[in-house]
């Protein structure tokens, strides 16, 4: 804030008779490090938009975090529904390879992954492999031939699950390596619900910011856990939740509990609240609004909430305020870092990365569920075209298909016919998403059959599939190009409804046939359309596309095709004569990278050659 000076607003907060005012100043400075530094990397993770891309950043920041120069990721989901894999880094493939030859058991993200929930440690520390009796000689062999001699891991795990609090989280498991309540760490910072002088943090300021629970500092991101008994200056209230006072009358003391050690500091007694329905006497600290009553507060003195043992989780959900969440996402996998020599991260390293893998845990989570939804899409789709295409005798085919995140309504077909025919289709229906790639089935499979019964008449086979749309999908487009070979003659008899023109490139030309004189399917009452013959002659390719070749290239239709036909045109010698070299070079040429160049354009890319030999 421009013109504020910190040290000012806080001056008469931070200082306390116990503890030198520098001593505060310092705490203060290292949460507002160490909270920049989580704001920094969650950023970089929150922009990853893959599996194995946030896998390797995490295990970057983790590196950075704890000051080791390597580490893998093991994702293994608890529910068995994949996808499993490992991720290096600074580990090249056949490092990773090694590892995996190290028994389960002896390994760190081992002991994490199969755990028993209710025992999964928080984190796995082992600071001299060297050292350890116990260590099975092939772990041992393994890293002293990779260089290694010290490992920390942590699961990883959508927040909520066994095992996903973590080193830092409130409620973590005593035994972590981490300093008990009012001591301090390595680093000098005061563990949660304790000042820097050993004092509780008063309830509700526990976790680390509004709206951000579960930060392991006490009320970091929270004024009430920065003030002298956690009460904001001249409000009497601890930080920005929701408090309700106990009864009024002197505090009770501290319940026991696994998180207190000792009897809570004195507090300064806090104003009673308003009668119900009555402003707050004091203003909200931010907008400097009235704060509301309470119903049902009784007037009079009153003191903050009794501390007792904090439950772990956000504190919408221990206030009752809000409904339970859903069962939790089970483990997701574990990272481990690795050190060149004996080495142990510090309880504040340990503490901050904890925090980062929690909130890695929910990214990668998100990620998982998308990828899964992906790759079942994807599988349909695959399952709904050509797995492979047919050996026909006196042709070569060859294609390639791209589906774009929104499209998924191209289809391409090479089909054997009757007496040693064959049928060529392509086409597209409108629209996007699921209910276009169910369509693209409905027209791919009633396009197969009346090219079985009638493939010698395109024009037929095209009307057929016009009455199939009108019943079944009246309020959606297509296109389509259907084109027949007969046996034993050079040529092709081909029909399109609304299709892109095939393109016919050989040495001696390189010239679009003429199939436009054609509506889509399903747009006019009565559909006809013209066939046309071409016949190719020998060393010339037929090329058969969708309009999404055109519009990837973000030219006008006519520049996309000038530069379809000056590709083909323009491709060497043994290019034209190998049309799987064929497609590659028009894709080259057209799109840089391929079928991938543009894989965020919506529009699917089907690109089909045929070569007639016979």
């Amino acid at each position: 804030m421009a013109g504020i000076e910190l040290q000012r607003l806080l001056r008469p907060a931070i200082a306390h008779p116990t503890e030198p005012p520098a001593a505060s100043y310092d705490r203060l400075s290292a949460w507002a490090g160490d909270l920049s530094a989580l704001h920094e990397l969650t950023g970089r993770l929150a922009r990853t938009t893959e599996l194995e891309q946030a896998l390797h950043e995490i295990l970057r920041a983790g590196a950075e975090l704890l000051g080791a120069r390597r580490g893998f990721a093991v994702l293994q989901p608890a529910d068995g529904r994949g996808p499993d894999t490992r991720v290096g880094y600074g580990i090249g493939a056949a490092e990773l390879g090694a590892m995996e030859t190290v028994p389960r058991a002896s390994t760190s993200y081992g002991r994490i992954l199969d755990a028993p929930a209710a025992t999964r440690p928080a984190d796995v520390c082992r600071p001299d492999l060297a050292a350890e009796p116990d260590l099975h000689p092939r772990h041992r062999d393994i890293a002293m031939r990779l260089g290694y001699g010290a490992g920390y891991a942590v699961p990883l795990a959508a927040a909520g699950a066994p095992g996903a609090a973590g080193p830092g989280a409130p409620g973590a498991a005593e035994g972590s390596g981490h300093p008990g309540p009012g001591q301090q760490d390595q680093a000098g910072m005061a563990q949660p619900g304790q000042t820097g002088s050993g004092q509780r943090t008063p309830p509700g300021t526990g976790h680390p910011g509004v709206g951000n629970p579960g930060l392991g500092y006490p009320g970091a991101g929270l004024p009430g856990a920065l003030f002298p008994g956690g009460a904001l200056p001249g409000t009497g209230h601890a930080g920005y939740g929701p408090q309700r006072p106990a009864a009024a009358g002197p505090a009770p003391a501290d319940h026991a509990g696994p998180h207190d050690h000792g009897p809570a500091a004195p507090r300064p007694p806090a104003a009673g609240p308003p009668a119900p329905g009555r402003p707050h006497p004091h203003p909200h600290p931010h907008t400097g609004q009235p704060l509301p009553g309470q119903p049902g507060d009784a007037p009079g003195p009153v003191h903050p909430e009794t501390p007792g043992p904090v439950p772990a989780g956000p504190p919408a959900y221990r206030t009752g305020t809000h409904p339970a969440p859903a069962a939790p996402p089970a483990l997701l996998g574990a990272a481990e870092w690795l050190y060149d020599g004996p080495a142990r991260p510090t309880d504040r390293q340990r503490r901050i990365a904890g925090l980062y893998t929690r909130r890695a845990g929910d990214h990668l989570a998100r990620l998982l569920d998308l990828t899964r939804a992906r790759t079942a899409a994807d599988g349909v789709r695959a399952a709904l075209l050509p797995s492979r295409l047919p050996r026909v005798a006196g042709a070569r085919v060859a294609v390639r298909h791209r589906t774009g995140p929104l499209g998924g309504g191209d289809f391409y077909d090479v089909l054997p016919l009757p007496d040693g025919a064959l049928g060529l289709a392509v086409g597209s229906a409108g629209g996007g998403g699921p209910a276009a790639v169910a369509a693209m089935g409905q027209l791919r499979a009633g396009l197969r059959a009346y090219a079985v019964m009638e493939g010698e008449d395109p024009v037929a086979v095209l009307s057929d599939l016009e009455l199939l749309m009108r019943l079944t999908e009246p309020g959606r487009r297509a296109t389509a190009l259907f084109a027949y070979a007969p046996p034993g003659r050079r040529s092709i008899v081909v029909a399109g409804a609304g299709h892109c023109p095939p393109l016919v490139t050989g040495p001696w030309r390189t010239e679009y046939a003429e199939t436009t004189l054609s509506a889509p399917l399903n747009m006019l009452t009565c559909w006809e359309a013209p066939s046309v013959t071409i016949d190719p002659a020998p060393g010339e390719t037929v090329l058969l596309y969708t309009d999404g070749l055109l519009h990837r290239t973000g030219r006008p239709t006519d520049q996309a095709m000038t530069r379809l036909h000056h590709a083909a045109a323009t491709a060497p010698a043994p290019v034209r004569d190998d049309p799987e070299a064929l497609t590659d070079h028009v894709l080259a040429r057209l799109l840089p990278a391929g079928p991938h160049d543009g894989a965020d354009h919506p529009e699917d890319v089907v690109l089909l050659a045929v070569q007639l030999t016979g």
